[in-house]
Order: C-alpha cells, then structure tokens, then sequence
C-alpha cells in the first residue's frame, strides 16, 4: 500500500493583483507544491515484469496517475503530462521507462491501450507516445533509441490510420468492444450521468450504438463530455487530428535524421493534407474550430478546450491563430484559468465541462499560447493554474484530478469520487511554474 509523504505547513494565503484579477503567489508556497511533488514521485512507482490477472506486465517500472488506491496501472494520455514533469524533476529516466514500456505495448497489441490492464485493451487512447518520444530525444539525443522507436510509432500510426480513419479522411475514436461491454457501457454512463438510457424506448441495436459511442468517448478521454452529443464515433476531434499532425510534422523530422527524404517529403505532404483538411471541415466561419460530425455534415456546437491542441500541433498559421485566441479565449477563461467547455446549458452535468477544468487542457493551452507568441496570455492561464493548486493544496495537503475555475476548489462536477492525483496534475503544475520562472522555450519547438 502507498502511503502519501506530506510536506506539512500553514494554510496557504493568495494575494490577488488588479491587473486582470491575475494572481500571486509567493515563491515559497510553488516551492512547497513542488517539494511535496518531488517527494511523492516515488510513491507512484509500480514494477510488474509479468502478466497477471488483469495486470499486463511491463520490462520496466512505471509510473501510475494517482498515489492513492485509485488508478493502480500505467495509462497512455495521462502519461506525456506526467513525463514533462519527471524529467523537468530530474526523473528521466523513469520518464524514459514509461515510454518503453509504451513502445513495448505497441509491439505487442499493434496499438497503445488505454492503460495496462486487459479490460482496456478494447480502445486507445489519444495519441501521445510520438510526444514523448521526442521529448526524452529531447533530452538524451540518442539516435539509435529513436530510429527503433520510430519503427514502432509507426505501428501506433498505421493503427489509428486503419482501425480509425473516416470517408472524409481526418481521424475518430471508436472501439472493438463487444455487444456485452457496449451494454456495460450504457449502463455506466447512464450512472454517471445521472439518467437510465434503457427507459428512453430505445431498442436493442439503439442500445448497443450508444454503448459503442460511450466506448468511443473512452477512447478519447474526455469521458464523458458534450462535445460529442453522446455520437462520439460519429465526430472527428480536433485534438485527435491535431495530434496526428504531430506525429507527422515529427515523423518528417525523424526520417530526415536517418536520412530518407523520400520518406520525409511524404509525411511532409501527410501532414500538409491533414491540415487542409482540419481547415476544411473543423474550421467554423466564426474564425474556431469545433468537432466534426462527418455523419451528418455539421460541425458540433461546442466550443472546447481541445482547440488548444491545433496551437500546440502549429496547425493554424498566424491570422488562423489570432482569430481563434480572440473568439474563443474569452469563452474559455475564467477566473482560474481555462474551463474545458464554454459555459452555456447542457442536457446532462458532465465532468469535462464548465466549471471544470482539467491539467492536460491546461497544459495544451499554455504551450499552444506561447507557441505562437502569446506569451502574456499563456502567461496569465499559468498563474492561474499555480494559484489554484497552491490554494488547495493549502485546503487539502493534496494535488487533484480536476478543479473548479469559478471557485478555485475541488468543488467540480463529477461522475464518480474524484481521486487525489499525482500524474499530470503534478506534470502540468511542475510545466506552468517552470514556464513562470521563464525555464521554457516553446517557440523553438516549431
């Protein structure tokens, strides 16, 4: 059993300055944050080199989300955040561990699962493993360990562009989950939503398309929120798409370092397609850009934190960019930083929505910002987000999965009880103070 180390102290006081109701927080208490989190690391460790029950074994210990009972196993997305923060604490080479087991688990399935354990081998999750790649490359310039692990990211690619690609050539989440789990599915996210799908008159195969759709927003990990209209398999994601035009904008630079520019020109002209069609089909008239539904040929209402990923994939060019950050910043910010969903009536209170906010949408929107020169406004999501967790964790001697931006509590919508959390809360606080101190170059990495 883990047991937390906690960092004891006062209850913490946040100091508010007039400019822009942006806070303050004394070095101090991000130091007591970060000694908590840098004593904590190692309580999240887990070694398991071979299969067990349900555990899938992996060669190299790894990392798990939460250093309480919750999430005991290795998770794909929540993972790239949580590698920023080992190794901008020194940790690289359990950042590099988690990678390669990764890398393992894709020579081995064809695809990441979303997380080690045999009941997630169903569904993914969103692409990140071609990030962290580059960012332990990043760090150790090894390349004999990235031509092998390109090798294998290219599995992971072929996979998504196989098992998930659409008639209109952009990318969506879906799942291999059978007509038992689908039903399961129903069944839970009835639960969390607070309502029972079986009593809506719906009949057997409209049950189980829902299940498949539930399945899907699985995959996409933001389950479960409104973007989708509960039709997740019917959508293509912007953050998805954006992704995968990483992967490709880095596969081009990877096949030119190994000396292949035929290979590097092709995913260069993959990428240059891939962005055309984002632009075509996600790009609204009102200058943002929204969730696809190829079904029906409309673009989904909501306007999202996803769209921070295109600024962190260089997706947009600089007119693309000015607009987005105009229309849609305002109706993401809030008074502690950027709620995954716009604020506006939905049919059910779902988790990855306003007032939520979550540390990957955080993260996504201060490097995105940055990346292309917004660096006052990436600066002001970051001092937010440093506000709100030393604010709670003065409350509550604890980092959290999500918090609530009106509030800057964990007082936050939930579909289940919220775990306390290391992973990527901890990577993306770790991220946005370093970023304060003015430790990170984004606009270098494109």
């Amino acid at each position: 059993m883990n047991v937390i180390r906690i960092i004891r102290g006062c209850t913490l006081a946040l100091t508010f300055v007039s400019c822009g109701n942006r806070p303050s927080v004394p070095h101090g208490e991000i130091a007591r944050v970060r000694d908590f989190i840098r004593t904590s690391w190692d309580t999240s460790v887990q070694y398991n080199p071979v299969d067990s029950q349900s555990l899938i074994g992996l060669p190299r210990p790894y990392t798990v989300p939460s250093v309480s009972q919750t999430f005991q196993e290795l998770y794909y997305w929540d993972t790239y955040f949580t590698n920023e923060g080992l190794v901008r604490d020194g940790c690289l080479d359990l950042a590099k561990n988690n990678t390669e087991n990764m890398l393992y688990l894709v020579d081995r399935y064809g695809y990441m699962p979303n997380g080690s354990r045999t009941w997630y081998l169903n569904r993914s999750q969103p692409p990140f493993l071609c990030m962290m790649v580059d960012r332990v490359f990043e760090e150790t310039g090894d390349r004999k360990w990235l031509a092998g692990a390109f090798a294998t990211l290219q599995k992971e690619y072929d996979f998504w562009m196989t098992q998930r690609i659409t008639p209109v050539g952009l990318n969506c989440y879906s799942s291999s989950a059978d007509d038992e789990l689908k039903q399961e599915f129903v069944t839970t996210g009835g639960q969390r939503l607070g309502t029972d799908f079986r009593n809506r008159g719906l009949s057997d195969a409209e049950i189980l398309r829902l299940g498949a759709h539930f399945a899907a927003e699985a995959e996409s990990g933001w389950d479960f929120n409104p973007r989708f209209e509960r039709r997740c398999e019917d959508f293509c994601p912007v953050d998805l798409n954006a992704n995968l035009y990483f992967y490709e904008t880095l596969f081009a630079r990877y096949a030119l370092l190994t000396g292949d520019t035929v290979a590097a020109e092709t995913w260069k002209k993959r990428a240059e397609k891939r962005r055309g069609l984002i632009n075509r089909y996600c790009l609204g008239e009102d200058g943002v850009y929204y969730d696809y539904d190829f079904v029906n040929d409309r673009r989904s209402t909501v306007v999202s934190g996803a769209v921070f990923s295109l600024l962190y994939a260089g997706i947009p060019d600089a007119e693309q960019a000015r607009t987005l950050v105009e229309k849609a910043l305002g109706r993401l910010e809030f008074e502690y930083g950027i709620a995954v969903c716009e604020d506006k009536p939905y049919e059910y209170d779902y988790q990855w929505s306003y007032p939520n906010t979550w540390p990957p949408v955080v993260y996504l929107a201060i490097r995105g910002l940055d990346t292309y020169g917004y660096g006052e406004d990436a600066r002001r999501i970051a001092e937010k987000y440093v506000a709100m967790v030393v604010k709670t964790f003065g409350e509550t001697r604890n980092l959290w999965e999500k918090y609530n931006v009106r509030e800057g509590n964990i007082n936050v919508s939930n579909e289940y009880d919220m775990p306390t959390m290391l992973g990527w809360s901890a990577g993306t606080f770790i991220y946005a103070s370093d970023y304060l101190d003015g430790k990170i170059d984004n606009q270098s990495k494109h």
